[in-house]
């Protein structure tokens, strides 16, 4: 076992107050490494259904997601020359925040969203959506009925499917022979190296670096031909495949496979020090927050993200320590976070109510937030980011 961080409650499973009454699942939250193909994954599962059946997370709130969607649909789009002929299917498509950009050139689309309440508003927005789990099922069933795919996207859902054989093997029967399969997912070398613990959630089984990637998708006739290191997340890797053969491998994966060997990511040692920092990490910010609690300093939170959830669950963040959470999505708004119970309320509360410090719950938007925030700021609000080390902003 690489880390333990308890017993944690489902990191979207926002309250209502009326739920309080009511048993609140939990779970434990173990992360193991295994030392055959160095795969970082949980194994406490829980079932997806009870994840995504009714999901909070829209991608849309989020100028910093809609701005990436935008420039990837582009790239997409022009390398590989994609039209009114093509046909591009989105596994885990949200609210349609990318493909409505395929949609808008004319490129026919399929969305993939097991979440029904997301799914609807996909629809509202004009894209098609199916509400289904993706697996090779369901990529013969696409197959059959609307043909082949020039791409397939999956962007933050490959680390959600707990049958990864299955996943693949979806890809491999979705794709046309020379098409293109583009997944995007939090890096495991950033996570590991930067101490992205709340990274780490029941929805996230796996923690993906390239190296047990490339056997993997070996096997289901899938071939990685380039990779791209981006910073979105705190940062991830852009991971380009096709049926094998069918694309010149480039010099990417030979790269980020060598690097990924000098970090010693093959090797217990870099997993062992990881813990050891997580571990650090809390004691350094629960002692700054208790330390401007003790001193009459009044804490909030910006972010009732899923990461969010972890850390003050890890951190024992509780009412004693931070009032509120402020939250962008009207859909967030008038719940309460999992475990902890902390109301969330509208990002306006921050400039009504004036907190001394905000800690940044969802610090991989810390550029987009802090300019939102100028105001708050100007007036002597302070932002703490908590990852890869406490700072005050």
């Amino acid at each position: 076992m690489v880390l333990d961080l308890g017993h944690q409650p489902l990191a979207n499973n926002l309250l209502r107050p009326e739920d309080l009454d009511k048993p609140e699942p939990r779970c434990p939250l173990r992360v193991f490494i295994c030392q055959d193909c160095w795969l970082l994954q949980i194994t406490d599962l829980v079932a997806p259904v009870q994840l995504f059946g009714d999901y909070l997370y829209f991608s849309s709130y989020s100028e910093t997601m809609l701005r990436h969607a935008r420039a990837a649909a582009d790239l997409h789009r022009s390398a590989g020359g994609l039209g009114v002929a093509s046909f591009v299917v989105e596994v885990a498509s949200n609210d349609g925040y990318l493909l409505k950009n395929f949609r808008a050139a004319g490129v026919p689309c399929l969305g993939i969203e097991p979440a029904a309440n997301i799914a609807r508003v996909a629809r509202q927005q004009g894209v098609e959506t199916w509400t289904e789990f993706f697996g090779e099922a369901l990529a013969r069933r696409i197959v059959a009925e609307r043909g082949s795919a020039d791409l397939v996207l999956g962007n933050n859902v490959f680390a959600h499917a707990p049958s990864i054989n299955d996943f693949v093997a979806g890809l491999a029967v979705l794709v046309k022979p020379a098409g293109r399969v583009v997944l995007e997912f939090p890096y495991g070398g950033d996570l590991v190296e930067n101490t992205e613990f709340d990274t780490i959630y029941h929805e996230h089984v796996f923690y993906f670096t390239l190296t047990p990637l490339l056997p993997l998708f070996r096997r289901h006739g899938l071939e990685v031909f380039n990779v791209e290191r981006l910073p979105i997340h705190g940062g991830s890797l852009r991971l380009f495949a096709g049926l094998v053969g069918a694309h010149p491998v480039e010099a990417s994966v030979a790269g980020l496979l060598a690097e990924e060997q000098e970090r010693g990511l093959d090797g217990l040692e870099a997993y062992q020090q990881f813990a050891w920092r997580v571990s650090t990490l809390r004691e350094t910010l629960v002692a700054t927050l208790n330390s401007l609690r003790t001193a009459g300093r009044r804490v909030a939170a910006y972010g009732a993200s899923a990461k969010g959830s972890t850390l003050l669950n890890y951190c024992g963040l509780g009412r004693e320590v931070v009032e509120f959470v402020v939250d962008r999505s009207p859909y967030k708004q008038g719940r309460l976070t999992p475990g902890q119970h902390l109301p969330i309320v509208a990002t306006e509360e921050l400039q009504a109510r004036q907190p001394d410090y905000t800690l940044l719950l969802t610090w991989n938007f810390a550029e987009e937030i802090l300019a939102q925030q100028a105001e708050y700021r100007a007036a002597g609000g302070r932002f703490i980011l908590p990852i890869p080390e406490v700072r005050v902003m």
